[in-house]
This record gives C-alpha cells, structure tokens and sequence, in this order.
C-alpha cells in the first residue's frame, strides 16, 4: 500500500488582525544570558540594535563570528509569527513541515534535520525556549506568546546549547515581565473560519522588586481539506483544523542589586484533526480500493482539497512545564542557573491507507502516543580577567520518554490483499484468493481478522551529562579567538514489551503456506516473492507474541569549536570557523524484523518471524568549516553579511521508507555546502527591509 501526499504548506489564511496596547513594556537585562532590553523600549533605528545571546552573552550581532538570523519583536508582530512554523517566512535556510501529525514536525537548517516520526530519533535542529531545551522539534511548536525576540543559529551549536544540536538552534526569549504596566490583546478573523484571540498584561506586584506577566491566547480554525468518511467510523468532514489555547504566567523578582530570579510556567492543549493526504498520481492501490467499494481520490484533481478516510485522525496534545532562571553577580562575573521540568504527551490516530476502504488504520487512543517528562539543570559562570573572557559550565538532562504503538487491520485488509495476489498470480482479481488460492487452503487459508494487529509499549529512559566551556581571547583589539569545548556523557536504557491482538495467526498461516509454495510450485513462489513481505509486515508478525526486550546503550562524545575574527575597521569583520557537532544516539523504536527474501530470511522460514533484538543505531557526528564577513555600512543603518560554509556529517540519522516499514539508518556520509547571506536596511524612521 502506497501513501500519495499533496503537500499544503503553502496554504496561508487570509486574516483581519486589531490590536490594543495600553502602557509601555519596557523590560530591563536580568544578567549574563537573561533577558535583553526589549525592541519597545526604545525605536530600532540602526545595526547596533540588534543584541543576540549566541555566546550566552549579551553581544551585538556584529561581533558574533557566527551566521545568525536574528528577528525582534516588532517584525514577529508586523509579520504575524505565532510559532516556529510561522519564523521560515523570516528565515533563509529554515524550513519546517510536518508528516503524519503536528507533533511530528521537522526543523531543517541548511537542508539538515532529523526526518521522521521515531521518537528514538533526536532532533538535529535545536528548539530552546528561555534557556530551556526541548528534547524534540514537535514538543517546541506551541504558540510562542509574547515573544522579546528569536535567534536562528546555523551550524554545530552543541558547545552551549542543550543537547544534540549538530545542524543550528532556534532559540526563542519570551518577554519578561515588566516594572511598568502594560497590556495589550489581539483578535484575529479570517476565511477557513479562522477566530483568535490573545492577551496579555504585565507589571509590579511590589515596586522595583516584583513584576509578573499573563499570557493567554485560544487559536481555532476549520480544516482545509473537505472529507469524505465512507461507511465511517469517522465524523469529522474536515481536516488540518486548527483548535488550541496557550496560558503562560511569569514572575520577575529583584530581591537584591546583584540577584534577578524569573520563574515560568506555562500549559497548552491542542485538539484537531492532522494530516490527512490528497492522491496526485493514481496506481494499482487506487483500482483495488475501488474494487472493494472504496474510494481515495481523483487524482485529475489534486487541487480541489478533497480527501477520503473512514477512520478517524484527531490528535491531542498536553504541554506544561515550569522553569526557574537565577541570575546573581559573584565576584567578577554572572553565575547563571537554569532548572526546569516539563510534561509533554500526544495521543494521535491515523487512517494508514488513505481511503473510505477499510484496510488498516491506527486508533485514536492511548495506545497510540508518546509522552516525555523532562528534568533539566544548567549551571555556569561568566566572566571576564584581563583580555580573556570565559565561560564554564554544566548540564544535566533526565528525560522519561514513553511510547505507545498499535496498528490493526480492518474488516478489507485480507480482500485488499487478495485482490493484489491473484491480479499477479492469475491475471484475474479474486476477494478470496488467500482463502482458496495456490497453496493456502492447504494451511486453513489466510485471514486477518479485523481489529487484530499490533500493540507496542516502549519505556526509555536517557540520562545526560555535559560539561562545557566557551572563551574569548582578545588578543588586540581588532584580532579575538574564541574557543569552545563541550564533553557529553549519554545513558540510554530501553524497555519493550509487544504483543499481538489475534496472535499474529494470519501471518503464521501465511509463512506456512510460503514453506509449502516454493516446494511445490516454485514458479509461483519466485512471481510472489516480490509482494510476500505484505503478508507478514512487522506489526502482523507472531514473533512478537507476549515479546519483551531490554537494551542499554552508553554514549561519550568531545564537541567544541574554535574561531577567528579580524575587525578590520568599526564597519567590517571577518571570520573563519571550525565546529564538532555531536547528536546522541539511541534505539529505533519500532518492531525491526529480517526482510523477507533477504539473505536468511527466506519465505517460509522461522527467521521471517524472529525479532531482531538490537536496534540501536550510533550516535551523529559533524564537521563544519565557515569562513564569513560581517558588514555594517551607510551610517551603521545597513547590516550585510556573508558566510561560506562546507558541513560534513557522519553516521546521519534517518528515518527511512524501505518500501513497506519506516526504520531507523545511519546514512555513512551526507555533505550540505553553500552560502549564507543576510542583510537588514534601516532605510527611514518606521522602515525596515530585511532578507537573505
């Protein structure tokens, strides 16, 4: 069965957008790598401007000798970004797209990222959100709320942020709560019955010692895709739907001149209806599923955003968590300490064979999602002596990850499939044919019954370990040499436990009848040898009858990067870098089986059902070379900058379609070369261009 996608992720609604503000909201800097000024407080008239914390330190973007994307609030708000998806509109070289549901949704950076749906898989693109790291991309794509501004970070970024982010970092710094009232809300309409809404206030509880914020937003929006549900179960007439609130509150405390604590704690829920596909190109499937009375499409036309699918896909997404930033000046620098825990689960179904027919599918339930609880501390120290500034630290991540999966089969799933054989066996299209065909009565014949299939129950648990370093030395005033070196330890350990609704008895029986074709009719054995796989797919496999099984797996890792940078002048900066990137690796979770027809795993044979315990796959290395100016020119109104870069990763992590089951490979070599380029233009009070 093949899935024929028609992607939408250029459909935009059309929107009416009113804001109110009241009061200012100005915030102030809360130390080393906390918050800086906010773009309200005063206008953005020229390069100097525009602050990042790249280095976890306040830094004018012209001095960081790394290619970054930096975007203010102002522009967020004037360009409509409600969450990641919305920043590739502002972000050369980002893209973001989703798959199966929006809690499978990929970062790319430079056409790098971690593709696929496995929750085995970290990503390669970074989400960090007021210093807090998200263990994957899907669990940073909730509404971002009243954001201070957004860094795009390209390249190795693993020196200093979180874990694994071998290919950038999106890091996002929300608004801090302000010591002068304020408060603004926004409504929104649009077509495709888009309706939201958002608030949020801030100001002091105590003067200049206490100030907090409220954030609150409820997003909905009817689906693109018009369905057709066929004899059901499914109701829902719509698809890509949007129905989602966000509350975030915020705590700023001054309780002395040297200590700033900014606490966070924030909770979404989403619940819609993703992501159903359109056909594009008819085939074989589209004649079977019309035979059994189905439908799938027209794919003459793609266009018209009409979908089938008699099962339902709704999804439902929790997250919530709670973090607590302490910034305290300690002798001649910042001891900064970050300490957070989140919760974060989805429960999601999906109609596998994309019709009205009633062939397979994946129920809506708890049997089908994926929780991570995750426990995080950061702790360093930033300083400066002398020509050398530094920077020393720690983190520790333990993060829970529980995984649920079952596929079953429906009432069609044996008709489908006999229909398929006999059209290659016989030439003529038979509902029966595994029941009376060829070899199979000689096994009882073979049947799926419906509602059997797979139930998968996965429990990780990954401990890891950092200790880091980034330091500058400014060996004129013109010449600086950064060095940066992380050492990561990671703890993986893996628990399985499988079983089987029905036994797997339809593949048993169909194994055994392979086992009697090649001795009697080798011919047909060898015509069907290309499609027998079907027959006993993974999660229809007896091998996982009552299966449990244990994996560990420890990894430890050296990362870092060294840059040079010459200040020819106040307007020109060049630089040359070398980054080690380092993204953990683990186990695919996912029933992993020998394929059939392959060396040892014969049609017929008893390694056809055997497990294949070790499903590890190794950790992600990269090497990246970046050589680059930065330019600042008309009157320091103008920002052009230019990078080179060459990344070569080794060992790169892939979720891949093998013709049948998605599985976990490590591809030896991959390579993504170009150039980076980015400009902002303060042409006039008010007006701004920006690009890439």
């Amino acid at each position: 069965m093949n899935a024929r996608f028609f992607g939408m992720a250029a459909v935009s609604p059309m929107v009416i957008a009113l804001t109110v503000a009241s009061g200012a909201s100005a915030q102030s800097a809360t130390g080393a790598g906390g918050p800086a000024p906010s773009s309200k407080a005063a206008p953005v008239e020229n390069v100097d401007t525009i602050i990042v914390t790249a280095q976890k330190r306040v830094q004018n973007l012209q001095d960081v000798p790394i290619v970054i994307t930096a975007i203010n609030r102002q522009l967020l708000q004037d360009a409509g970004v409600k969450d990641i998806k919305d920043l590739s509109l502002l972000t050369p070289g980002l893209l973001v797209t989703s798959t199966t549901s929006e809690s499978s949704t990929t970062a790319r950076i430079r056409g790098i990222g971690t593709v696929g749906d496995n929750a085995g898989l970290e990503s390669s693109v970074g989400v960090v959100i007021d210093g807090v790291y998200r263990p994957r991309n899907g669990v940073g794509f909730g509404d971002l709320g009243d954001v201070d501004r957004i860094e795009v970070l390209k390249g190795p970024q693993g020196t200093l942020f979180g874990k694994s982010t071998s290919a950038g970092v999106i890091n996002v710094l929300t608004a801090a709560p302000s010591f002068k009232f304020g408060a603004n809300a926004e409504a929104t309409i649009g077509n495709y019955g888009a309706r939201e809404g958002a608030f949020q206030v801030t100001g002091p509880l105590i003067a200049d010692t206490l100030a907090a914020s409220l954030y609150f937003a409820d997003r909905q929006r009817d689906g693109f895709f018009d369905v057709n549900t066929g004899g059901g179960p499914r109701t829902s007439t719509k698809d890509m739907d949007r129905d989602f609130y966000t509350v975030r509150g915020q705590l700023l405390a001054l309780p002395t001149d040297g200590l700033t604590l900014r606490f966070i704690a924030d909770y979404s829920q989403r619940q819609e209806h993703c992501c159903i596909a359109t056909i594009v190109r008819g085939g074989p499937s589209t004649v079977l599923v019309s035979a059994l009375g189905g439908n799938d499409g027209n794919p003459n036309t793609p266009y018209d955003r009409s979908a089938y699918s008699n099962r339902p896909d709704g999804q439902n997404i929790h997250d919530g968590g709670v973090s607590l930033q302490a910034d305290w000046k300690v002798g001649p620098g910042a001891l900064t300490s970050i300490t957070a825990w989140r919760d974060w689960k989805t429960t999601a179904g999906f109609d596998s064979d994309f019709s009205t027919a009633n062939i397979d599918y994946l129920p809506p339930n708890d049997s089908n999602s994926t929780q991570f609880r995750t426990l995080s501390q950061e702790l360093r120290y930033a300083a400066s002596y002398g020509k050398l500034d530094y920077l020393v630290g720690g983190f520790y991540s333990n993060e829970a990850l529980r995984q649920n999966t079952s596929i079953l089969v429906g009432s069609q799933f044996t008709p489908y499939l006999s229909l398929l054989f006999s059209s290659l066996i016989t030439g003529t299209p038979d509902p029966n044919f595994l029941k009376t065909g060829l070899t199979f009565p000689f096994v009882g014949g073979v049947n799926f019954a419906s509602g059997s299939g797979s139930v998968d129950r996965y429990k990780q648990q990954d401990n890891t370990y950092a200790l880091f370093t980034n330091d500058t030395y400014h060996v004129t005033d013109r010449f600086e040499i950064n060095l940066g070196l992380r050492y990561t330890v990671d703890n993986k350990e893996l628990n399985q436990n499988s079983g089987n609704i029905g036994n797997g008895a339809g593949c048993g029986a169909a194994n055994a009848a392979f086992g009697i074709l090649n001795t009697v009719n080798p011919a047909a054995a060898n015509l069907l040898g290309a499609v027998n796989q079907t027959l006993c797919l993974p999660f229809l496999s007896p091998g996982y009858n009552n299966f449990t099984n244990h994996q560990a797996e420890q990894e430890d890792a050296l990362s870092g990067t060294v840059k040079a940078s010459y200040r020819w002048d106040p307007q020109f900066l060049t630089y040359a870098s070398y980054a080690r990137g380092y993204k953990a690796g683990g186990f695919n979770l996912d029933r992993v089986e020998c394929a059939v027809g392959a060396a040892g795993c014969a049609p017929g044979s008893a390694a056809v059902n055997t497990p294949i315990r070790n499903t590890e796959f190794s950790g992600e290395f990269v090497n990246s070379y970046e050589v680059g100016a930065k330019s600042t020119l008309l009157d320091r109104k103008l920002l052009l900058n230019a990078t080179l870069f060459y990344q070569e990763f080794t060992n790169f992590q892939l979720n891949t379609f093998n013709g049948l089951v998605f599985v976990v490979d490590s591809v030896p070599k991959l390579r993504s070369e170009g150039i980076d380029t980015d400009f902002v233009w303060f042409a006039v009070p008010g007006l701004t261009f920006q690009g890439g």
